[in-house]
């Protein structure tokens, strides 16, 4: 039997060297590729397929970011399986990627060459995979956790528990008496520390960690 694919990544040469992987396999075959979140909903409204293989981080008008892609196209397609496939080095966003009901793979970028086929033939039979990379990630994370937390200030831990519970910087400011360019700052740095690089990574880092809860 064979596996239909549609393939999704923003970079030309990148896409051009996963479908040249995957087909080296008898039992794969890519019928369809997309540089955008837009062209591949697109694409999917026509095309068949079993897997979609799919870059975490692309822009598009639809799915303002990875996460709300891969929520769409398990609302919009269950019964097709996911594979994503991703340069993040982020554990929270990686664990909650990997925890959504339509991914069955999350594979690193630095693995793809020898990991991407066996995380797609797991996603035809219905199994889940991570990449060592992937893997590696949650599991340090989730040991190191704690310790991440307690790299923070007194003050950045206030500012960074009231941003987590939905508190825009000026409320914040106004709720502990500090200008909105202290806090900023203040919100700055301890992102930097926590090695969340947006506010989309660290709200996924405080759902994992419970910050803010």
């Amino acid at each position: 039997m064979v596996f239909q694919i549609v393939l999704a990544d923003d970079h030309p040469i990148v896409s051009s060297g996963v479908r040249a992987l995957l087909e080296q396999h008898p039992g794969l075959r890519v019928v369809a590729e997309a540089t955008s979140p837009d062209e591949l909903l697109r694409v999917l409204e026509s095309t068949d397929c079993e897997v979609i293989v799919t870059d975490f981080n692309m822009p598009g008008e639809q799915a303002a970011d990875g996460l709300s892609l891969l929520q769409l196209l398990g609302r919009r397609w269950p019964e097709r399986h996911v594979v994503v496939l991703t340069q993040l080095a982020n554990p929270g966003v990686l664990n909650n990627i990997s925890r959504l009901q339509n991914v069955r793979g999350v594979v690193s970028k630095s693995d793809a060459m020898k990991e991407l086929p066996m995380a797609v033939t797991a996603a035809t039979a219905g199994r889940s995979f991570l990449s060592s990379t992937v893997r590696k990630q949650i599991e340090s994370a989730q040991g190191d956790a704690a310790d991440a937390t307690s790299t923070l200030s007194k003050r950045e831990g206030e500012v960074m528990r009231l941003f987590a519970l939905g508190h825009t910087v000026s409320e914040i400011a106004r709720q502990l008496n500090r200008s909105v360019k202290t806090v900023s700052s203040q919100k700055v740095e301890a992102m930097r520390k926590l090695g969340v690089k947006s506010d989309l990574e660290f709200y996924a880092y405080a759902r994992e960690h419970g910050l803010g809860s």
